[in-house]
């Protein structure tokens, strides 16, 4: 039986509409991005099929296009439609950043660098500007280096904070490895940001290490 002769209130879409996205299952959800399924396999077939070959939603949105594209069903025109959706979620994270004080809405803001940075192959610096108030002025991936680590400049993080006029900041940076444990390396390089952004009167609030399954704040751990 194709999707169309289920009843309405089975249809994912139908249902979606009924009873909020958060209903869906994973499957269903793909189903609504997929529209269609293949020969003989309904969008949520197909999308249980995914899920099967790939273990979960997180993997199936990572794929890089090569093997993305290699999936029956898929293609570059879906992958570009994903990639602009995952696109739109991050911005409306920081968006919403950018309304509310980044220190009380703490979880908000480890979502949004973990999913700025998470699935990044190299490690790269990411800094939040933050007004008077600690809302969200701009972000900017300041530096990417190589799988082991990324070469950091004081200076040219000073240069950026100075263009903002931010009185506060949030740095953030990846662990490909998965593993959010901060190093040495990490912290002194928080230190030597801090003592030279302490020159000019900006705060350096926190430093958010991004790991596969977890983010890990230096300022909680009484690092800075």
């Amino acid at each position: 039986m194709s999707i169309r002769e289920w009843p309405q209130q089975e249809k994912p879409r139908e249902k979606l509409l009924v009873k909020g996205a958060q209903s869906l299952s994973d499957a269903e959800l793909l189903a609504i991005f997929l529209r269609t399924g293949i020969a003989g396999t309904s969008a949520i077939a197909l999308g249980r099929q995914l899920l099967a070959k790939f273990g979960s939603l997180r993997g199936i949105l990572e794929l890089d296009e090569r093997v993305f594209c290699q999936q029956a069903g898929l293609g570059s025109a879906k992958y570009a439609q994903l990639q602009g959706a995952l696109e739109l979620s991050r911005r409306h994270l920081l968006e919403t950043l950018c309304r509310e004080n980044a220190l009380t809405s703490a979880s908000l803001s480890r979502r949004y660098v973990s999913s700025c940075l998470r699935s990044r192959k190299r490690e790269v610096f990411l800094c939040l500007f933050l007004d008077s108030q600690h809302r969200v002025l701009a972000q900017e991936e300041l530096f990417e280096g190589t799988i082991d680590g990324a070469m950091v400049h004081p200076r040219e993080v000073l240069d950026r904070a100075l263009h903002y006029r931010a009185a506060a900041v949030i740095f953030a940076h990846n662990h490909p490895s998965g593993v959010a444990e901060p190093s040495d390396a990490d912290i002194s390089i928080t230190r030597r940001l801090k003592s030279a952004l302490q020159l000019v009167d900006i705060r350096t609030l926190d430093h958010l290490i991004v790991g596969d399954a977890e983010v890990t704040s230096l300022a909680e751990r009484g690092m800075l």
